[in-house]
């Protein structure tokens, strides 16, 4: 039996419908308002928590100016879903505002869930593993895959000659200021890297200063992340990294510092007569394969 292929989406058009703008406001479709306690989150919402001082200083802004960009929000059973404005909808809250602009669109879930990805990977503040997952999900979606082997066609495509999936995400990430090769080369990799790193930059620290700590060895990781963290520059992470590799070469092993020792006959004749035989007794359990000729 021939299995079918799964279909792939020719471009955002394919993924978001005819209407290729449910993100922004169009002349010809002025945004309505709805009551806040008519809204609630969307089930799909890429971005995993909402910083509480920027939330309060949106608030703030709201306070003093309204809302300024319009929700995007579509018909659910019982209300309305937000699809793209759940931070501006806490932070009108917040701001004691009773109801906020909106944009109506008819979505199915699929629909909704590209154009909250697409709403989130535009934010400025977007930190870097929100920004590769948030990418990846969009790409697996285009694709028809799930996530992992969304990343795995994405390395392929890497070395492979132009054709349709090249073509397509082209155009997926035309609006997000990076080409899909640039991501697959430069960000996909964070997926792999050690979990207090990846946590890292969840918190914030920037890319280009993971990647000196990714590449040095995995116990200097979490002083590396501290001094990262404490306002290094990436030049003083590489001389940090230098000093401890060095450091590192140069300190005898434990081993060869053992050997040194006990063919010392100085150390030996210093040993008190306890510390001899303590000796004795951790030579006695030596493994075989020390003791062979």
């Amino acid at each position: 039996m021939t299995r079918k292929r799964p279909e792939r989406h020719r471009d955002l058009k394919g993924l978001l419908g005819e209407d290729l703008g449910p993100l922004r406001q169009r002349e010809d479709t002025p945004s309505s308002t709805l009551p806040v306690a008519q809204l609630r989150p969307g089930t799909g919402q890429p971005r995993r928590d909402f910083d509480e001082a920027r939330l309060q200083a949106l608030a703030d802004s709201i306070r003093a100016e309204g809302v300024l960009q319009p929700l995007l929000v579509r018909p659910v059973e019982g209300g309305f879903e937000i699809v793209a404005g759940e931070r501006r909808w806490r932070a009108a809250q917040r701001a004691g505002l009773t109801e906020v602009p909106v944009l109506i669109r008819t979505l199915d879930d699929r629909q909704a869930r590209v154009a909250a990805l697409v709403e989130n990977l535009q934010r400025d503040n977007l930190n870097v593993i929100d920004e590769v997952d948030g990418k990846l999900a969009l790409v697996a979606l285009a694709l028809n895959l799930d996530p992992e082997p969304a990343r795995a066609r994405l390395i392929q495509l890497l070395a492979e000659e132009p054709g349709p999936d090249h073509a397509l995400l082209d155009e997926v990430f035309a609006p997000l200021g990076e080409s899909w090769a640039s991501f697959a080369k430069n960000k996909l990799r964070v997926l792999r890297w050690p979990a207090e790193l990846v946590d890292a930059l969840r918190a914030g620290l920037p890319l280009t200063l993971g990647g000196v700590i990714a590449a040095a060895p995995a116990e200097h990781h979490a002083a590396l992340i501290a001094l990262a963290q404490g306002g290094a520059s990436r030049t003083e992470l590489r001389a940090e990294v230098e000093r401890l590799t060095a450091q590192a070469k140069a300190a005898p092993s434990r081993a060869a510092l053992a050997g040194r020792r006990l063919t010392s006959a100085r150390f030996m004749a210093r040993l008190s007569t306890e510390d001899r035989q303590a000796v004795e007794r951790w030579l006695a359990r030596m493994p075989a394969v020390l003791t062979e000729e």
